[in-house]
């Protein structure tokens, strides 16, 4: 039954690139799109490849080993150079639509203001990525990042942008390193640009352990 759908899903996505293609064929020469050259694909290897994308594999199986209920210590630094700021922090991971995605809910407190955030982090078996996405109380945004597993540090570097507010319209490159430290203890640490200088500093540390 799962593979039906997931073949009625691929044909779907078959036909909608193909009626792209046509699109993009009758529109004008100076769109973004009609300048990316097109290479057709059969039926049969594009079915394939919607199939192997669809599949929750070895990576996904890493993600929910994190699966579950996790204290956090935070640190965080206003500026570079500057006093660092102690919280607590809890969170709850959970694998989402048959385990291709886990879902995590933040619960802490940020200067005395209670606070809460939402992450989406999958890994993307197309582009051979791990994918975030993140929304809390203190913003109205979403982050996105993309990021690289590291087998020799246990870890995945996720690089992206986020509002900076400060700065109206702008966007800010941030990067986050994520750390499996073993399977009771994870450590995460988020990186952005200095407000005075706009160098790159260390502004969070998260050091988790499993309830």
């Amino acid at each position: 039954m799962k593979n039906l759908i997931l073949t009625i899903s691929a044909a779907f996505l078959i036909f909608s690139c193909d009626k792209v293609k046509v699109d993009v064929k009758n529109s004008d020469k100076k769109d973004s799109l009609a300048n990316n050259e097109w290479k057709p694909v059969d039926s049969a290897t594009a079915t394939k490849a919607w199939m192997d994308y669809a599949t929750p594999g070895e990576m996904q199986k890493m993600i929910a080993k994190a699966d579950g209920n996790w204290s956090g210590e935070t640190t965080m630094w206003m500026e570079n150079g500057g006093k660092p700021m102690m919280s607590t922090s809890e969170a709850t991971n959970k694998m989402m639509f048959d385990g291709r995605y886990q879902m995590s809910s933040h619960k802490g407190n940020f200067m005395g203001m209670p606070f809460e955030g939402m992450s989406i982090l999958g890994y993307d078996n197309a582009k051979k990525k791990f994918v975030s996405s993140w929304i809390d109380n203190m913003g109205t945004g979403i982050m996105t990042m993309e990021g690289d597993w590291n087998a020799s540090k246990k870890s995945i570097e996720f690089k992206g942008k986020m509002t900076d507010p400060s700065r109206p319209g702008k966007d800010c490159d941030v990067r986050e390193v994520f750390t499996f430290i073993d399977d009771n203890t994870q450590k995460m640490e988020m990186f952005g640009p200095d407000a005075k200088t706009g160098k790159e500093f260390k502004t969070m540390e998260i050091n988790y352990k499993r309830k």
